[in-house]
């Protein structure tokens, strides 16, 4: 594809490639841009949605062959940053634990717990000037959650606008005992994409919220193991109801400023 017209733009999508299939979305152009960590995930794909410029980015790569644990979200974040992105919506496909989180439900979280290890995790290392702590008492930008709900209640979209995300190494799914461990902690969904993510965005200023899909029940909420074929189905039943949200709120995410300018 060519070079995009228009290199900047506001609000950033990360998720699957299916996400510039949504209605109404002009494809301008693609990019690759370089950063200081590496190289990102997949090529920025540029658009025009309801007029609003967005970005996407294949979070697992296109195809879909990167690791949650091998993702470099410091790369991916960098280069966004670098477009002129200011609001993040991080498509998230997770477990749910919640009676009200079951397959096919669009939850939108309010909280996040990493249990994840060993991912490169910061931007604040090496040869520092200064040691940098960022506040991440509320790692979900409320005006954006605030957008994303107000956008599923008026599509009529079933979701739950909480919940705790509990944030895993991969790429094995959970064993029974440990989503026993993290419902115990207070978590209400599981995944292995949320961290470091999330925190990166917050030490480039970006605004950022999770548009989460539960593909499955966590380990051991069922009397049987988790399949693909379920995991599957679950995509294509709820996929309609993420994408919904993001046509109904793109141009509200635009208008939004950083959340620490």
């Amino acid at each position: 594809m060519t070079k995009p017209t228009m290199q900047q733009a506001p609000v950033a999508i990360i998720g699957g490639t299916g996400l510039t299939e949504l209605a109404g979305l002009e494809i301008l152009g693609e990019s690759t841009p370089e950063t200081p960590w590496g190289e990102i995930s997949a090529p920025l794909v540029h658009g025009r949605l309801n007029g609003q410029d967005v970005v996407f980015l294949a979070r697992h790569g296109n195809p879909h062959r990167i690791p949650p644990h091998e993702v470099n979200y410091r790369a991916n974040i960098w280069a966004l940053k670098e477009c002129g992105v200011e609001t993040v919506i991080a498509v998230n496909a997770v477990g749910g634990m919640h009676s009200a989180m079951g397959p096919a439900e669009v939850v939108i979280p309010d909280q996040i717990i990493d249990y994840t290890w060993g991912r490169a995790s910061t931007f604040f290392e090496g040869e520092l000037e200064e040691v940098t702590h960022i506040d991440f008492s509320y790692p979900y930008t409320d005006a954006v959650r605030r957008v994303l709900v107000d956008a599923a209640r008026a599509a009529a979209v079933p979701h739950c606008d909480f919940g705790t995300y509990a944030a895993t190494q991969g790429p094995r799914l959970e064993t029974a005992a440990e989503i026993v461990r993290l419902e115990r902690d207070g978590c209400h969904l599981v995944g292995m994409t949320g961290m470091p993510e999330a925190a990166l965005a917050a030490e480039l200023k970006m605004n950022y919220a999770c548009l989460a899909l539960v593909v499955n029940w966590a380990a051991g909420k069922t009397d049987h193991i988790i399949t693909m074929e379920e995991i599957e189905a679950a995509i294509a039943k709820g996929m309609s109801g993420v994408k919904t949200i993001l046509e109904n709120s793109v141009v509200a995410l635009g208008t939004l400023t950083p959340q620490f300018s």
